[in-house]
C-alpha cells in the first residue's frame, strides 16, 4: 500500500484521531468517490475501527474513530448526548459581523438535500466572525445538534453559503468557484475514558484558497 495521506493527530489505546482530506469518505458510500479512510486505517494499523461520528466527503478536519466496542459505546453517548464539544472554520460567501445562532429545524428530502422545514428536527448552529476576507468571510461554527449536512443548510439558509459547496447556495456551483468545499473540522472535546481535548490544524488546501480570496 502506498504511504498514507490520512495524518495522524493524536493516538491511544482507546482512540485514534485524524485529519480527514477533503474529497475522502469516511466509509464506503452509494456513488462515494475515493478510498473509505477507515478501510485505509484499518489497513496500517491491522486492526478493526469503529466509527463514533461522521464528517462530509467534502470537507476536511479532525475525526476521531474507537479501537474498542467499549471506547464506541463511550463516544457514541457523547455524541448522542450532545456532550461532544466540536467546532469548525468556514469562509462563507458575503460579509457577516459579529455572532449569532441559527435554530431553525432542518429536513431531510428524498434527494439527500437538508432543508430548512417546520416539520424538520430541531438544529442549532452558533457562529462568530473571525476575519473578513474580499467579499467573503471567515467563520468559526460550532454546531450544537448534529444534524446532516447542518452547518451547510443552516449557513445557506442565512443568505451565507459555504465557498467551494456543491450542493447548497444558489447557481453556479461550486459556490464562489472554490475548488474545494472550504468547512474544516477544527476541533473536538469528548471524554472516553478519559478526556480528550483535540485539534486539526486547516490543510494546505484550504489555507491555499484562504490566502487567494
Amino acid at each position: 500500500m502506498a504511504e498514507s495521506v490520512v495524518p495522524v493527530v493524536f493516538e491511544d489505546e482507546r482512540v485514534l484521531a485524524v485529519c480527514k482530506p477533503a474529497g475522502r469518505p469516511v466509509i464506503p458510500g452509494r456513488g462515494e468517490i475515493g478510498e473509505p479512510v477507515r478501510a485505509e486505517l484499518e489497513e496500517r494499523l491491522g486492526r478493526k475501527l469503529f466509527v463514533a461520528h461522521r464528517l462530509d466527503r467534502e470537507a476536511s478536519g479532525l475525526l476521531i474513530f474507537a479501537k474498542d466496542a467499549q471506547t464506541h459505546r463511550l463516544l457514541c453517548a457523547e455524541f448522542e448526548a450532545r456532550r461532544a464539544a466540536k467546532a469548525y472554520l468556514a469562509a462563507v460567501a458575503g460579509v457577516l459581523n459579529g455572532a449569532g445562532v441559527c435554530d431553525q429545524p432542518l429536513r431531510e428530502f428524498g434527494s439527500g438535500r437538508v432543508a430548512p422545514d417546520p416539520r424538520g428536527k430541531r438544529a442549532r448552529t452558533r457562529w462568530r466572525a473571525e476575519r473578513a476576507l474580499r467579499g467573503a468571510t471567515l467563520l468559526r461554527v460550532e454546531p450544537i445538534t448534529g444534524r446532516r449536512h447542518q452547518i451547510r443548510a443552516h449557513l445557506c439558509a442565512l443568505g451565507h453559503p459555504i465557498l467551494g459547496d456543491p450542493r447548497y447556495g444558489p447557481p453556479p456551483r461550486p459556490v464562489g468557484g472554490a475548488p474545494r468545499l472550504m468547512l474544516h473540522a477544527l476541533s473536538l472535546r469528548v471524554k472516553a475514558g478519559a478526556v480528550y481535548d483535540l485539534q486539526a490544524a486547516p490543510p494546505a488546501d484550504f489555507i491555499a484558497v484562504l490566502a487567494g480570496i
